[in-house]
C-alpha cells in the first residue's frame, strides 16, 4: 500500500493518449507491459492479449480465493486516457508530479488512481500470501476512451474466455465523496457508488444537396440543412426521466440535507445546483442528452458543397432508447440522415446485495461520518461490455476528497489531479472491500 503514490505517478507518465483512431493512438501496449511486469514480479501469472489491433494492450491475472466455487469477481480498470495539450497545463500532463499534496497529470482520476490502487493491492496480496474470500480477476484495459471498441468490447466478443466464472464487477467512477450540509450545521460525506449508466451513442448526421457556385441561389444548401438540424438538437430539452438509481440518490441526499428534490418542481435543477459541482453530472441523468460535438462541410469559401457531416455525442437514459430515436428523428427532418457510429446499451443494476453491503462496510471502517449511495453516471465505462456477458457491475473506485475539490471538472479537464491523501484512503478501503467481498 505504501507505493500506491509511486505507481500511480508511474502510470500517469506512460503517454497512453486515445484519439479514438488506430493511426493516431499511441496505443496502450508499454504500459500494459509494464503492468504485466509488476504482478510477475511478485509471482502472478499474466496473460497480454492485445485486443484486435497492434499496441493495444490489456493484462488479467488472477488471485485464488479461500472459495473458487464462488463467482469471481472482476476489478477492472483502463490504461488508455484522452489526449491533454501540455501548453495549457501547469505541470506537463505526462509528468506524474507529486505536488502540492496532489498527483498531478492526464489519467490521475480517469482511471489510473483506481488502476494504481487495484495494482498495488494485487502485489501486496500475493507478496503477503494473503487470499480473499473469492477468486479475483484483475483486467488492466484498452480503449475504454473510445468506447472499449478495441478494448473491453473486443475482449467480450472474441475472447469470453478471459471472464469465465466472473459474476461481478468493480471499476471506475464511483466510491468517491460528495460532502453536504445537514440542517443541523454538521457535514456528511456520501460515497457514490455507480449502478447504472446512460446509453452512449456518437451519431453521424449527414445532409446532402446540389453543389454549386456560392454566388447563385440556392434552395437547397446541404450546409443549411445540416446546421438547422444541429442547432436543434443542441437546444432540444429532453423530457425528465427519474430512473431508480436516481431516485435513491436524490432521497438520499434529501433525507441528508433536507433539501427537497421534487421531480414536479419547476425549479428541480436550481435544487440541485446547490449540491456543488456533482450537479453537472447528476443533472445530466435527468434527461437524455444530445451535445453537437465536430461539424465538417465544404472546400472552398465560393462553393456549395454537396455534403455536410456532423458528430452527436447522444446519452440516453435507461429505457428511453426507442423514444429518444423517435424524437430525434422528427428534430433533425427529412434531409438530413442519421447513423450509429457507435452505439452502446445503457446499464442499471440494484442497490443491494452482499458485495453492496461490502462497500458500505469497507467505507465506514475507515470513515464513520460516510455513508454509501447508488447513483447514475452520465459517461460510460467498461461495464457496458462486462453486462453482455451477465456480469452485475458496480463503479466503486473510493476517494475521500476535499469538499472545495471541483471533483467533476477534472474528468478530461486542464490540470487532472488527485489528492494524495484519497489515494491512500482510496486504497485502504478497498483492500477493506477486496477482503470481505
Amino acid at each position: 500500500m505504501d507505493e500506491v503514490v509511486d505507481l500511480v505517478s508511474a502510470l500517469i507518465r506512460f503517454d497512453t493518449s486515445n484519439t479514438g483512431e488506430l493511426d493516431t493512438t499511441k496505443g496502450e501496449k508499454e504500459c500494459a507491459e509494464w503492468v504485466a511486469q509488476k504482478l510477475q514480479e511478485v509471482g502472478y501469472e499474466t496473460e497480454y492479449v492485445e485486443s484486435g489491433a497492434p499496441g493495444r494492450g490489456n493484462v488479467f491475472a488472477t488471485l485464488t480465493g479461500a472459495d473458487p466455487d464462488r463467482g469471481t469477481l472482476l476489478i477492472h480498470g483502463h490504461l488508455d486516457v484522452v489526449p491533454a495539450e501540455p501548453a495549457d497545463w501547469s505541470v506537463h500532463p505526462f509528468s506524474g508530479a507529486v505536488e502540492d499534496g496532489y498527483v498531478w497529470g492526464r489519467g490521475a482520476i480517469d482511471m489510473k488512481d483506481m488502476v494504481g490502487m487495484a495494482l498495488g493491492l494485487a502485489r501486496q496480496f500475493k507478496s503477503n500470501g494473503t487470499v480473499p474470500p473469492r477468486n479475483i480477476t484483475f483486467a488492466f484495459l484498452a480503449d475504454e476512451e473510445n468506447g472499449g471498441r478495441w478494448g473491453s468490447q473486443w475482449l467480450v466478443e472474441n475472447r469470453p474466455d478471459l471472464f469465465e466464472g466472473v459474476t461481478e464487477a468493480v471499476g471506475e467512477v464511483g466510491g468517491f465523496s460528495l460532502t453536504v450540509a445537514r440542517p443541523d450545521g454538521t457535514e456528511k460525506r456520501l460515497y457514490m457508488v455507480e449502478t447504472a449508466e446512460k446509453g452512449l451513442g456518437w451519431m453521424k448526421l449527414t445532409a446532402k444537396a446540389r453543389a454549386g457556385h456560392g454566388s447563385f441561389l440556392h434552395e437547397e444548401n446541404a450546409v443549411t440543412y445540416l446546421a438547422e438540424a444541429v442547432a436543434k438538437l443542441g437546444n432540444h430539452t429532453f423530457p425528465l426521466v427519474i430512473s431508480d438509481s436516481v431516485a435513491e440518490f436524490l432521497a438520499a441526499v434529501a433525507e441528508e440535507t433536507g433539501l427537497d428534490f421534487d421531480p414536479t418542481s419547476p425549479d428541480l435543477d436550481g435544487t440541485l445546483q446547490k449540491l456543488g459541482s456533482i450537479a453537472r453530472i447528476v443533472g445530466a441523468t435527468l434527461r437524455d442528452t444530445a451535445n453537437p460535438t465536430m461539424l465538417k462541410a465544404g472546400y472552398k469559401a465560393n462553393v456549395i458543397p454537396q455534403t455536410a457531416e456532423a458528430m452527436v455525442d447522444c446519452r440516453v437514459v435507461p429505457g428511453r432508447q426507442a423514444a429518444f430515436e423517435r424524437e430525434v428523428d422528427e428534430l433533425i427532418g427529412p434531409n438530413v440522415e442519421r447513423e450509429w457510429i457507435t452505439k452502446l446499451d445503457s446499464y442499471e443494476t440494484t442497490f443491494d446485495g452482499h458485495l453492496v453491503d461490502a462497500m458500505n462496510n469497507a467505507v465506514l471502517a475507515h470513515d464513520e461520518n460516510g455513508r454509501t449511495v447508488p447513483y447514475m453516471l452520465s459517461g460510460g465505462t467498461d461495464a457496458k461490455a462486462f453486462a453482455k456477458l451477465g456480469i452485475r457491475c458496480f463503479g466503486f473506485a473510493p476517494l475521500k476528497l476535499p469538499p472545495e475539490l471541483d471533483f467533476a471538472a477534472l474528468f478530461h479537464g486542464v490540470d487532472e489531479r488527485v489528492p494524495v491523501e484519497s489515494l491512500e484512503f482510496g486504497t485502504q478501503v478497498l483492500e477493506h472491500f477486496l477482503l470481505h467481498s
